[in-house]
């Protein structure tokens, strides 16, 4: 029970992760149809954003019972969100706008990007930089005598669901959210409405992106960050995305959770390589049944 127990938590965690990664490529692949590959460069920056935090904010984390050093943390997190927020409109109106289109163009163009990210990146240090994670996360909650649940892993997990549920607020809770899904659904019939189409677009990508750098920022937790951080989740950000549904947010939610839960199973009786081979396997076998995902979304055509 013990093993159950921790290896389904386990898959939770690693469902948490890859929806953090995933959840803003969701809006920039699923929802306005770009192939950002980009996307994991947006991670570094949030990354190295908390770690520059902690860098230039030293004064700030010598509290002596590491409460500033948890709510520096806390802040670096948000800051992370509009930094790689601002790039991303950036790369979205001197770029991707220019693009619509021509996913190949795309493609080609923010691959170029992302290399020119990491190269600055491995300009300002090549080695891996360690990011000090607060007191309150180091440990762990003791649930039995064998069963532990890192308080890092936690926090990750609740960090995914509030991330969630701010989408889900600014989505159906908001005017902006409205706009956004309008111009999704039927950009003619929004723009003919009065909503500033490309306005949207700029905002859709910046919101994608600033997920992004939250996610980088979560993954300092996990271990040290350098220029080759966002590589290593790119392909399973999309593999989410796509085995969600393309533009359902819902089918990324269970994406995550389910690859999560595949994964560390298959790890556990295996060994991670093969693991990994074997979650690749049913996702294509799964595909090549219901092409349009876990969650497809439907429409007239």
């Amino acid at each position: 029970m013990e093993n159950f127990l921790f290896l389904t938590f386990n898959g939770i965690s690693i469902g948490s992760i890859l929806l953090l990664v995933a959840l803003g490529l969701a809006f920039s692949f699923g929802l306005m149809r770009v192939i950002n590959m980009a996307h994991g460069e947006f991670i570094l920056i949030g990354a190295y954003t908390t770690y520059f935090c902690q860098t230039f904010l030293a004064e700030a984390l010598r509290g002596p019972d590491g409460a500033k050093e948890g709510l520096v943390f806390l802040l670096s997190i948000v800051i992370a969100f509009f930094v790689a927020g601002f790039f991303g409109f950036l790369l979205e109106k001197f770029v991707i706008r220019h693009l619509y289109g021509r996913p190949l163009d795309t493609l080609l163009a923010t691959w170029g990007i992302g290399l020119i990210i990491q190269q600055i990146a491995r300009s300002y240090d090549s080695r891996n930089l360690p990011v000090t994670s607060p007191q309150w996360l180091n440990g762990a909650l003791q649930v039995s005598d064998g069963l532990f649940l890192p308080y890092k892993r936690l926090f990750i997990i609740g960090l995914s669901i509030a991330c969630l549920v701010a989408v889900y607020l600014y989505l159906f809770r908001t005017v902006q959210g409205r706009r956004t899904r309008a111009v999704m659904q039927n950009r003619e019939v929004a723009a003919t409405m009065g909503i500033s189409t490309r306005l949207v677009d700029g905002l859709t990508f910046a919101l994608g992106s600033g997920l992004a750098g939250v996610a980088g920022s979560a993954l300092t937790l996990l271990g040290q960050i350098g220029p080759q951080l966002g590589t290593g989740y790119i392909v399973d950000a999309f593999m989410v995305v796509v085995l969600g549904g393309v533009g359902s947010l819902p089918g990324a939610v269970l994406a995550a959770f389910v690859i999560g839960m595949f994964n560390s199973y298959f790890e556990f009786y295996t060994t991670a390589t093969l693991g990994k081979v074997l979650v690749f396997a049913l996702i294509i076998i799964f595909l090549q049944w219901k092409p349009q995902g876990l969650v497809g979304v439907r429409s007239r055509a």
